[in-house]
């Protein structure tokens, strides 16, 4: 949630900035802005909306050191007044990402020793919390160290002070913050995307750390102040990976990319004759064969896909598995069973509530954890004993597409060596999966291929205020996903259920008005789920219905059919879900909504 670059170099910063501010802005849109020292001098910038209103304003903008931000609001609503930076007497500008919890206390504190605020957010505070610090003769980087000592809560901050153009202070905790070394400056952003045209040099902080950054170089303190060094990456990644190309919005280019996200995704695994443990981690060999559960912690997109894996993890390996939403594990009282496995879903390795859901079964006494994730370096990672990478690439719409795709091919990888490890899976059924594995990009491409179908399909939604999915088994999860997507972009109110809950109340709501949205695989559960729809069908409801070759559903009054490919047994549910990707998207643009920046939301979830 929100976005944070700062740049310090040889030229003008400002072009700098605000192309970071650019590829930051999915992570945050509602206000936007930035600082720079200029002659001693801190001139700011801000504006309500968009980065576009920021860059119109910012022609005459000049620095060669400066911090931007774009802002998702939690403290104060989208206003000029409560954009980034935040200034304290104009001497100290600061941008922040995070939720300060103390901040009612420290504005108390700091209005009786004279500091003017002038916003409603939680962040102004560490602004005049270092200024208070670095009046008394403190260095600025004593005097950020200081002040984030007296915080509560998450940050990543970035500082500057108007009689210091030499450097700029930065710390994290909670939230993500990275380092890029250049040739003709130094940078600090939130989010690798922002620094991809600048340099591919990336060195990650870690949770308590505090860097100081000039033109000449930087230095890293951890938590107790002490000098530590971090490993610089060479980041693999291109700009260009990052840039809409032919595609309209971002998650149409995003869901078209799945087939070669897979691809990235399996190819440890598809290039291979057999399934080894070795891929989640060094330790995977000696840890799976001790797991007799499993519990998944995850939120929203991820969860889905923590409860596909659960029927996957059950059915073919045959090992009990509990999925929890992170942000309720936490508070509620639960009964450890320090012999599971923690497996943790996260698209950006930084999700607030994930985090904080493993931290909390670490202090219940979970010792093997397992992290499946897109971000290397990332602190769910870092905290985890194992983890997987997923090599989605970058996702830059809000609604997330092919980070679950890919998270439900890790899943599956991860089930078949359970399964194979606890002696369930022989060697024919092993190249079998395997090769359907190798086949699933192109069954996706088959998939991608219904778009003008699908597209016809979206127009009947356009009046529509209203959904519901339908899907039995491994599909329910799938028809939530779908739903969530649905609301997510299109605003359009949605909601999932397994079809046979259907008579059990939300059939009080069919009526023709309400666009019923069915998830019919070719499977065992076909002919229950036939007999769910004649439900809808009897009381007037319109039927849509994604349907596998081979299961007999025919277009007609009242119910249309968009034809899916054949039948993927277990991997069916990654079809069906590109197809609903696919709903959503051409919905939206029914619409006319902002397809990749959703009202209210942002990508990564870094508060909780």
């Amino acid at each position: 949630m929100c976005g944070i670059i700062g740049a310090i170099a040889k030229n003008n910063v400002v072009p700098v900035l605000l192309q970071g501010l650019q590829r930051l802005e999915y992570r945050g849109y509602d206000s936007a802005g930035l600082a720079t020292i200029d002659n001693n001098k801190l001139q700011r910038i801000r504006s309500i909306g968009r980065v576009a209103d920021l860059a119109r304003q910012s022609s005459t903008a000049c620095g060669y050191i400066g911090i931007a931000h774009t802002r998702w609001a939690t403290h104060g609503e989208p206003s000029e007044r409560n954009a980034h930076p935040h200034l304290s007497g104009n001497l100290i500008a600061v941008v922040h990402n995070g939720i300060i919890e103390n901040y009612e206390e420290l504005r108390m504190q700091l209005t009786t020793q004279g500091f003017l605020f002038t916003s409603d957010t939680d962040s102004e505070v560490i602004a005049h919390l270092i200024h208070s610090h670095y009046s008394r003769g403190n260095s600025l980087l004593a005097a950020t160290q200081t002040a984030i000592g007296q915080l509560t809560g998450a940050y990543a901050i970035g500082v500057m002070a108007a009689d210091n153009s030499n450097q700029i202070i930065c710390a994290r905790k909670g939230s993500p913050l990275l380092l890029g070394l250049g040739t003709d400056g130094h940078y600090i952003a939130s989010d690798l995307s922002a620094l991809l045209p600048i340099t591919n040099n990336i060195l990650y902080l870690q949770d308590g750390d505090v860097a100081e950054v000039s033109l000449s170089g930087y230095q890293i303190f951890d938590a107790n102040g002490n000098t530590v060094e971090r490993a610089v990456n060479i980041c693999k990644l291109h700009s260009s990976k990052a840039e809409l190309g032919e595609y309209r919005h971002y998650m149409q280019k995003e869901i078209h990319e799945q087939p070669q996200a897979l691809i990235n995704t399996l190819e440890g695994v598809c290039n291979s004759q057999a399934l080894v443990p070795g891929i989640f981690g060094a330790d995977a060999a000696r840890i799976f064969p001790q797991i007799e559960k499993i519990l998944i912690l995850a939120c929203g997109t991820s969860h889905h896909a923590g409860m596909v894996a659960r029927y996957w993890l059950e059915e073919i390996a045959g090992i009990s598995c509990t999925v929890e939403i992170a942000s309720e594990y936490r508070y509620r009282v639960s009964v450890p069973d320090p012999g599971s496995l923690v497996l943790t879903i996260s698209q950006s390795g930084e999700t607030a509530d994930t985090l904080a859901a493993l931290n909390h079964a670490k202090d219940l006494g979970h010792t093997h954890t397992l992290s499946i994730c897109n971000v290397p370096e990332s602190a769910l990672t870092r905290l985890s004993g194992l983890h997987f990478l997923t090599h989605a690439g970058p996702e830059i719409g809000v609604a997330s597409t092919k980070a679950f795709t890919t998270q439900l091919a890790a899943l599956f990888i991860l089930t078949l060596i359970l399964a194979k490890q606890r002696g369930g899976l022989d060697s024919k059924e092993e190249y079998n999966y395997l090769h359907a594995l190798r086949h699933l990009p192109t069954a996706v491409d088959s998939v991608l291929k219904l778009a003008p179908d699908i597209a016809r399909i979206a127009e009947r939604f356009s009046d529509k205020r209203h959904a519901l999915f339908l899907g039995r088994g491994l599909h329910y999860p799938i028809a939530l996903e779908g739903a969530l997507k649905l609301k997510e972009i299109s605003y359009i109110h949605a909601e999932a259920y397994p079809a046979g809950e259907l008579k059990h109340g939300p059939l009080a709501l069919v009526d023709k008005e309400m666009p019923v949205i069915a998830v019919a695989p070719n499977d065992t559960l076909l002919a229950k789920l036939k007999s769910n729809l004649q439900e809808v069908r009897a009381r007037g409801g319109e039927l849509y219905v994604f349907a596998d070759a081979g299961t007999r559903f025919h277009s007609g009054d009242g119910l249309h059919l968009i034809q899916m490919p054949e039948h993927a047994g277990y991997l069916s549910p990654i079809l069906h879900t590109i197809a609903l990707q696919l709903l959503a998207y051409y919905v939206a643009l029914q619409k006319g909504t902002d397809v990749d920046k959703p009202r209210n939301l942002a990508k990564s979830v870094t508060v909780e």
